[in-house]
C-alpha cells in the first residue's frame, strides 16, 4: 500500500506541481522537550487545482521527476482566505519597484565615486595656490 501523507500547500508556483508543507510535533529523546519539525515534499498536481494554504493528501507514486515522488490524491480543505491581485495592481507595483531600484542605482554609483584621499586633496589644493600666486 502506497504511503499517503497530509499537508499544506506551501506553494504552487511551477506547472502542475505543488510543495507541501507537512508539520508534526516531536519529543527531544534527552530532554524530553517538545519542539515542531516541517518537511516539504513535492507532489504532482495534474489540473493544477491546488492553491497556497489548501489542506491536501499526496500519496506517494513512481518518481515523476528529480525531487517529485508524490501525487495529488484529493484536497480536503480549502484555504479560508485567499488574496488575488487584479493586473492593474500588479502594473503599479512593478512600476514602484523599478523607481525603487533606480533610486538604489543612484545611490551606489555615488557611494562608488572616487574620492580623493586628504593628503592628495591638500596637495592639488597647494598646486592651484602655487599656480594663482605666479
Amino acid at each position: 500500500m502506497a504511503r499517503t501523507i497530509t499537508g499544506i500547500v506551501s506553494s504552487n508556483k511551477t506547472e502542475k506541481t505543488i510543495v507541501v508543507t507537512v508539520s508534526s510535533r516531536k519529543t527531544h529523546p534527552l530532554y524530553k522537550k517538545q519542539y515542531s519539525a516541517s518537511k516539504k515534499f513535492m507532489a504532482h498536481d495534474e489540473k493544477n487545482e491546488a492553491q497556497i494554504g489548501d489542506k491536501v493528501v499526496i500519496v506517494e507514486t513512481r518518481p515523476l521527476s528529480a525531487r517529485k515522488r508524490y501525487a495529488l490524491q484529493n484536497i480536503i480543505e480549502k484555504a479560508a482566505i485567499r488574496f488575488e491581485q487584479t493586473p492593474a495592481v500588479l502594473l503599479k507595483e512593478e512600476a514602484e519597484a523599478k523607481a525603487e531600484k533606480h533610486v538604489r542605482e543612484e545611490k551606489s554609483e555615488e557611494a562608488e565615486a572616487p574620492v580623493a584621499a586628504p593628503k592628495a586633496r591638500a596637495r592639488k589644493a597647494s598646486k592651484t595656490a602655487d599656480k594663482e600666486e605666479e
